[in-house]
């Protein structure tokens, strides 16, 4: 596989035959010694240039069986299933535990040795992927990935414990540096070569090429098809249905008539082109293949999860679907394609506006309870997944691993999106008929649904202000001990103990201290009151017949304190 990094081996690694070529020399020497001392010396400096890193000699000591058990069974699994959370190459070592290297296995991490050679049952390794343990289970189950390992998974690291854990992976692990200017030459960010020359111009130039490849692997062309499931064939391949009983008896008249073709033949049959042109021309062709492209674009009716009551719905999605649709049976270039779905606002689309549905491939994902960094990173997400073929959402937080994809490109194109706007009023995609039956109809419903919302809206405000107005005596009361309250006490939860209404209580202690000097002939009483022997004891004068009353704990009716 491809990789833009340039990993260092961790040591020098011995050419393939070195240990072999210094077992023999130094059976040699010893044979040499009895015979000529000077041949002796040469034999041993020719012997230590041949002497293999420490590295290499460890893993050439483990038995041939056993490297290959590792690296066909082992190894995979710790990828797979244990590097994104233990690993230095990833930058992750939860647990303290890393399992790059069987020096880190034997040493373990915070809870002690992941393993131990020859007893996979007291091996924390082994407990934790049999989930013996509710608190050590490893692989963790998170959103539906991971989770326990296949039992077959599980018996081949009892069996590799049981046989002292050999690994040949020995030395540190070095980090591997990007390196850009190797990673722009792979093939897949090279241009496009010029298109070759047709073979000829005749219809059965790509029946040309399969059999030209048939012939060279010495294999024989498969036999034409029938009728029946040809038909079959071609009607499900372009519009995912079923032909007809209709379709198929008309078919098979018209096939009937002419000789059949020979498998691969130079031109097909009449029946069968006319039959591909009517299928093509269907509507359902498009909705069968504009699927595969909305599953590209993650397209969805709703917004993903929101809090409260707000609408999920998208209520114009299925403008982008009949976009998508409408393209497919259209044949739109598939340049035009995508500039429309990634900038359809900035091109001369004159008075034609349908073309804005297209933006739909952008706004059309998850709102991420409005965390606008994440709407954007989907935004990348879709753009680069799905027309350049890259995970450059990796790149969100760290260079990409195996892409020429530094964090600084994605923050380019995040700067991009951030910079673009939304409009909160979707534009019009086609001139408005306002004499259309249709527009007429919607608004007749429209006003019907203002003016039902209108009569609930004033309904439940009266409601609410005659509940409010029949505690004005608990406001009042509530307003003279709220003044009372120490600094750190909770106003909220003064009014909520009182079952008032925290806003409306503000708005009376305003009121009562912007009239104090002047009550008029509505609130003189009770400021009138206040100052009685009575009032003189609720503002906290001394008395054995009236304590002061507690502003956080009440002692009044389930109904709130009795009005003065």
């Amino acid at each position: 596989m491809f990789s833009a990094f340039d990993p260092q081996p961790a040591a020098p690694r011995a050419p393939n035959g070195a240990l072999r070529s210094s077992i023999a020399l130094r059976l040699f020497a010893l044979f040499c010694a009895q015979k000529s001392p000077a041949l002796t010396a040469l034999l041993f400096a020719t012997i230590a240039s041949f002497a293999p890193s420490p590295s290499f000699a460890a893993t050439a000591a483990l038995p041939p069986d056993q490297i290959e058990f590792f690296e066909t069974t082992i190894r995979p699994i710790l990828v797979e299933s244990c590097y994104k959370c233990h690993s230095e190459t990833e930058g992750k070592s939860n647990g303290s535990l890393t399992l790059d290297t069987r020096d880190a296995l034997l040493k373990g991490g915070a809870t002690g040795p992941a393993l131990i050679a020859g007893d996979p049952d007291k091996s924390l390794l082994i407990q934790a992927v049999r989930y013996a343990d509710e608190d050590l289970q490893m692989p963790p189950l998170k959103n539906g990935i991971g989770g326990k390992l296949s039992p077959e998974k599980i018996a081949a690291l009892e069996t590799w414990i049981r046989l002292g854990a050999p690994d040949p992976r020995t030395g540190a692990v070095i980090a591997a540096a990007l390196d850009m200017p190797r990673a722009r030459q792979h093939w897949a960010f090279q241009p496009l070569p010029p298109s070759p020359a047709l073979i000829s111009p005749s219809p059965d130039r790509l029946d040309a090429l399969v059999r030209a490849k048939l012939t060279a692997a010495h294999l024989t062309p498969a036999p034409a098809a029938d009728a029946r499931t040809l038909l079959r064939r071609v009607t499900y391949d372009l519009t995912g249905l079923p032909p007809t009983p209709e379709e198929m008896d008309a078919f098979l008249r018209e096939f009937d008539s002419v000789s059949p073709s020979p498998p691969l033949s130079v031109s097909p049959s009449p029946a069968y082109a006319r039959v591909v042109d009517r299928l093509l021309a269907s509507p359902r062709y498009g909705e069968r293949w504009g699927r595969h492209w909305l599953d590209v674009a993650r397209y969805a009716d709703t917004q993903g999860y929101l809090v409260g009551n707000a609408e999920r719905r998208f209520a114009y999605s299925h403008t982008y679907r009949d976009y998508v649709i409408r393209a497919f049976n259209t044949d739109l270039p598939f340049d035009r394609f995508i500039h429309e779905q990634l900038a359809a606002d900035q091109l001369p689309l004159g008075d034609d506006k349908s073309a804005l549905a297209a933006m739909g491939f952008l706004t059309l994902g998850r709102r991420f309870l409005g965390n606008q960094n994440d709407i954007i990173d989907d935004r990348i997400d879709v753009v680069t997944r799905g027309i350049l073929g890259l995970t450059v959402a990796c790149a969100r937080c760290h260079d990409h691993k195996f892409d020429p994809i530094p964090t600084r490109d994605y923050y380019a194109l995040h700067g991009i999106f951030a910079s673009s706007e939304e409009p909160a009023e979707k534009p019009l995609l086609a001139p408005l008929d306002e004499t259309a039956p249709a527009y007429r109809e919607f608004l007749r419903k429209r006003a019907e649904l203002a003016t039902t919302i209108e009569t609930t809206k004033h309904g439940l405000v009266d409601t609410f202000l005659a509940d409010q107005r029949k505690k004005t005596g608990d406001y009042l009361l509530g307003a003279h001990d709220a003044a009372k309250l120490a600094s750190g006490d909770n106003f909220d939860r003064f009014a909520g103990t009182r079952k008032l209404n925290p806003e409306i209580l503000k708005r009376w202690q305003t009121f009562l201290a912007d009239h104090a000097a002047h009550p008029g002939p509505i609130l003189a009483p009770w400021f009138a009151a206040l100052t009685s022997p009575v009032g003189s004891q609720l503002a906290g004068a001394p008395s054995s017949r009236l304590p002061a009353p507690d502003p956080l704990n009440p002692s009044s009716s389930p109904d709130g304190p009795t009005a003065p």
